[in-house]
């Protein structure tokens, strides 16, 4: 029996002999309504009856196409370009405590990589609209290359535009750039000298003084120092006022600078350089001033001959003193104490070709092998010595005490 033989075939029983009504095949689907709302598809689900309809849906398919809104393609951010870098490329005697600025063409992003310094120094960058700044925090030291150093390329600084739209906005390439920082004043130098107590002179800001703790202030300060006055201490002669110059080195601050050296535990040079200035400046913060106060010695070859002694501004003591003999004489100028010793044998040759050597005492070199010092003499006040200046015991001990690492002695006659 085929199946048409089967399907024609009665049934038994109610209905028998009258053939089936063939009913249409429903499927239950889901009608869909596509929707575009701002450019964004959204599928409304509606359940429902319909027949199945093949072409009706290849139609509406290609209707949706049609019809459908694409998404835009994101475009990339312009490239990232500096506009400005200050200080100038190859600048000098900048100031090393001064911001440094670089300028873009766009607004930088909020996780943008920041340029770079070389040497590095505490400070901060603030990055504000177009521009990204640092301030040091202590500054750079005096006569110092600093190279800066702008990252580019995928990893390097990129705008807030290129950020937002995921493409673009870098820096194109990296570079450097390089500046020089200034000297340190030397009038800065004696103003601190001075508040410091190693100068015979005072030194008064005008207006508002620095804080001693103020480290930036300072470190600006030594660079270009702030307006005041000098003022000579009471009690010091005019030669020691002569052999004075403000602004510019001078015997008085090379002998400060020694007596500050010593007072450290420096190399005793009489150089203010970087270390120097660097204990410098602690030194004010910490208001570490001379503990041995100012004192000048003046040697005096006209007959008789004497040494006199001001400490802090006034006379201390003057006493009888013995200079060079003609074949060995003591040199004239002035020179800073740069040896001390309270005992020592002194050997030498004698102007006749013989061999010295003597015990002497309280000992204050100044000028090669020319000491203040004690030697046993029967009488003083004329020239005796192979070119020391030679005191009496007494008077050679209280010498000593006052005679500092750095203090000048002027010989003169």
């Amino acid at each position: 029996m085929s199946y048409s033989d089967w399907f024609r075939r009665p049934a038994s029983g109610r209905g028998a002999g009258r053939p089936r009504a063939r009913k249409p095949i429903l499927i239950t689907v889901v009608s869909a309504v596509l929707v575009v709302l701002a450019g964004v598809a959204v599928l409304l689900v509606t359940p429902g009856k319909a027949t199945l309809n093949a072409t009706s849906v290849a139609a509406s398919r290609q209707d949706g196409q049609a019809g459908g809104t694409k998404p835009a393609h994101a475009q990339s951010a312009p490239a990232l370009q500096v506009t400005s870098v200050t200080p100038g490329s190859s600048s000098r005697s900048v100031n090393g405590i001064s911001p440094i600025q670089v300028g873009f063409s766009a607004p930088l992003a909020q996780n943008s990589p920041l340029p770079r310094l070389s040497p590095s120094v505490a400070g901060s960058w603030k990055v504000a609209g177009t521009s990204a700044t640092f301030t040091p925090a202590a500054g750079f030291p005096e006569d110092t290359t600093v190279t800066l150093t702008i990252p580019g390329g995928s990893s390097g600084m990129r705008s807030a535009a290129g950020a937002k739209s995921g493409a673009g906005g870098y820096l194109t390439s990296g570079f450097t750039r390089s500046f020089s920082t200034g000297s340190y004043s030397t009038l800065r130098l004696e103003q601190l000298l001075a508040q410091l107590g190693y100068l015979p002179l005072t030194w008064t800001p005008t207006g508002t003084a620095i804080q001693p703790s103020d480290t930036a202030g300072q470190l600006a300060a030594a660079y270009n120092p702030p307006s005041g006055s000098f003022g000579w201490q009471s009690g010091y002669p005019s030669v020691l006022h002569s052999l004075w110059s403000e602004g510019s080195g001078n015997l008085i601050v090379i002998g400060a600078v020694r007596a500050f050296e010593s007072e450290e535990g420096l190399t005793m040079d009489g150089v203010a350089g970087p270390e120097v200035w660097s204990y410098l400046l602690k030194a004010v913060a910490d208001g570490h001033s001379n503990g041995n106060g100012y004192t000048y010695a003046l040697a005096s070859k006209s007959l008789p001959e004497t040494l006199t002694i001001w400490h802090d501004g006034r006379q201390v003591m003057q006493t009888p003193a013995n200079t060079g003999i003609p074949a060995a004489p003591t040199v004239d100028g002035t020179f800073p104490v740069y040896e001390k010793l309270q005992f020592q044998i002194m050997k030498g040759t004698n102007p006749d070709g013989s061999k010295y050597a003597d015990p002497v005492y309280w000992i204050s070199y100044f000028n090669g092998g020319d000491a203040v010092h004690y030697f046993d003499r029967g009488s003083y006040g004329w020239p005796q010595s192979l070119g020391c200046v030679e005191l009496p015991q007494s008077s050679a001990q209280t010498a000593y005490g006052y005679l500092s690492y750095g203090s000048l002695v002027t010989v003169a006659g």
